[in-house]
């Protein structure tokens, strides 16, 4: 079979979106269409099903998905010219928030580093709230993010730190004034409990995407506002602010993958290893 042929079932097999899966490689929706029907050919069964729900691999797709994975890593090792195995080779995308990628992922990454040095990182960054729903959607292979209190049964995670929320103001303004709250996310349900707990009804002042919005929001006297400790203490902005006395629920971070991915190589190998 055509390595491009299994890149493209591979892509298709994570994100379980044809469009998506088209755009990102770069080909029509037909060439991938017939691309999988001719695997499916030469397999003899159907590897994915279009349902009501969507796109989901078989129980022969999950079979060919190991089969190709492993057939494009023996590639990747003959074509090193190494009289010996290469190790491990090919893309980890791995999603971690700014502050992550600065306080986390140096320590957490390191020993992959040091014991598969072929393997190519892309670290992707955005709203921590989206980190579980970007890696339950396959777009990445893993995320460091925060740990709801119930997970998906489709997700697994090992915690790698944890952090206390705390409510900070810009220096020398008012300690009740309205808050700056995340738009969505944990940090923003436990700030909420908090309200709710202590009988507060809070003014909401702005409700930023990410925690380092937030933070620059405080820093203009827009409003109180609730973040992980962790966020806090590597801010630039952290000079500028107070915090306040306040009994937050802390904030879990974990390293998660999804379940059905622990036994693909690059994902057990970041699984297996501790910084």
């Amino acid at each position: 079979m055509e390595h491009r042929e299994l890149e493209l079932f591979l892509h298709l097999a994570r994100t379980l979106n044809y469009g998506r899966t088209s755009l990102e490689c770069h080909v029509s929706a037909a060439t991938l269409t017939r691309t999988i029907q001719r695997l499916e050919t030469r397999v003899g069964a159907r590897l994915l099903d279009r349902g009501p729900r969507g796109v989901v691999l078989t129980a022969e797709g999950r079979r060919f998905t190991t089969y190709a994975e492993q057939a494009l890593e023996l590639w990747a090792d003959y074509r090193s010219g190494s009289a010996e195995p290469a190790g491990l080779t090919g893309e980890l995308r791995i999603f971690a928030t700014v502050t992550a990628c600065q306080t986390l992922l140096p320590d957490l990454l390191a020993p992959l580093r040091a014991q598969h040095p072929q393997i190519r990182l892309d670290i992707r960054t955005g709203d921590a709230a989206a980190a579980l729903a970007r890696l339950d959607e396959g777009e990445v292979d893993a995320a460091v993010a925060g740990i709801p209190r119930r997970l998906p049964q489709s997700l697994v995670t090992r915690t790698v730190a944890v952090t206390d929320l705390v409510l900070v103001k810009a220096r020398d303004t008012e300690p009740d004034g309205p808050y700056v709250v995340p738009a969505r996310g944990l940090v923003r349900d436990n700030a909420f409990r908090w309200f709710r707990r202590t009988g507060v009804k809070p003014a909401i002042a702005a409700e930023p995407d990410g925690h380092e919005a937030l933070l620059a929001l405080v820093a203009l006297g827009c409003g109180v506002g609730v973040v992980p400790r962790l966020v806090l203490e590597s801010s630039a902005v952290r000079d500028q602010l107070t915090e306040l006395p306040a009994d937050l629920e802390p904030l879990t971070i974990g390293l998660c993958a999804r379940r059905a991915d622990l036994h693909r190589p690059l994902v057990a190998a970041l699984w297996d290893l501790r910084p």
